[in-house]
């Protein structure tokens, strides 16, 4: 705890008081509606201050936890350790003939309705994706037949050592939901998308048809992460699920949707252990069954225990 009192003294020089929150409880910040207080949590809103940041991470040696809005994220009950940086602050959205330029923070189903607005297609299958551009291409973001890695051209980086780089589509190494960014040695800043020149009415039947189907099969009127597990080949997870008659079950607040066995919701006063056993239960069920091995796509983070160092 020492050694916090000096990384708070030092962010009093980089952030407003609103902008550097200790033991900040978790569940304000993600989809689940759960998980522990963070030790450290910071917004910023430049690349300068983010810089600075990391610099004091690296200088005292803390954890650095790296989140966007908390939409495909299960954050476990103890809490994060060190510092937590939220970048939703860092949200600008801009255009240069077919191309849109956005912050790591923005949002995006809002960079899919702005591609929308300027006519340009490729964008659509991300209209009801409710992560932040760094989290798309932390894991490739993708529906409907579509993915980021589709319309992505390069990204703006920002690496353990505060420098700045530029990569390629090829070079961020983009896979099914998977990315360079992935292995955490990198820090999405901003991401340029390629577009097609398109038709505006079009565009948008696309987009209410996607935005249609996700309100009929996902469970929006519950908390949740999204999406828990990648698709293994030649299957579905929702019917693996199904089949193996887990539907509906829960543990404490944790339940398999009703509506799609895809999701696990909050269903009411859900712990983060509520979710990772449920989780476990389902992938060694549907392994004893089908032989299938489930991998998740939400992700995990936390530490195990109650210790502060």
């Amino acid at each position: 705890m020492r050694q916090y009192s000096k990384i708070k003294a030092r962010l009093q020089e980089v952030l407003p008081p609103e902008d550097r929150i200790f033991f900040e409880p978790i569940k304000r910040h993600t989809y689940t509606k759960l998980g522990g207080e963070a030790d450290i949590f910071v917004t910023p809103t430049t690349i300068g201050q983010l810089k600075e940041i990391m610099q004091i991470a690296k200088e005292y040696q803390t954890p650095v936890t790296v989140m966007g809005n908390g939409s495909n994220l299960i954050i476990k009950d103890n809490g994060l350790q060190g510092l937590t940086i939220n970048l939703e602050h860092m949200n600008e959205i801009s255009t240069l003939h077919q191309s849109i330029y956005a912050q790591a923070g923005a949002g995006l189903i809002d960079v899919s309705r702005k591609a929308l607005e300027m006519k340009l297609s490729g964008l659509e299958f991300a209209c009801g994706i409710p992560g932040t551009i760094g989290g798309a291409l932390y894991m490739n973001a993708g529906a409907y037949g579509g993915q980021v890695s589709d319309v992505l051209i390069r990204a703006l980086v920002m690496n353990k050592e505060g420098d700045l780089l530029t990569l390629s589509k090829d070079e961020l190494n983009m896979g099914y939901r998977k990315s360079l960014i992935a292995t955490g040695d990198y820090i999405v800043l901003e991401a340029e998308f390629g577009l097609e020149p398109g038709i505006y009415e079009k565009i948008k039947e696309k987009m209410d048809h996607f935005t249609l189907l996700r309100e009929s099969k996902q469970p929006l009127e519950y908390p949740s992460c999204g999406s828990v597990f990648k698709r293994p080949e030649g299957h579905y997870t929702g019917k693996l699920i199904q089949d193996c008659g887990l539907q509906g079950f829960r543990i404490g607040g944790a339940q398999i949707s009703t509506k799609h066995a895809g999701f696990i919701v909050n269903v009411g006063g859900a712990t983060a252990k509520d979710y990772t056993d449920l989780i476990r239960i389902i992938q060694k069920t549907v392994k004893r069954k089908f032989g299938v091995d489930l991998e998740t796509e939400v992700i995990i983070r936390g530490r195990e225990d109650q210790e502060v160092s």
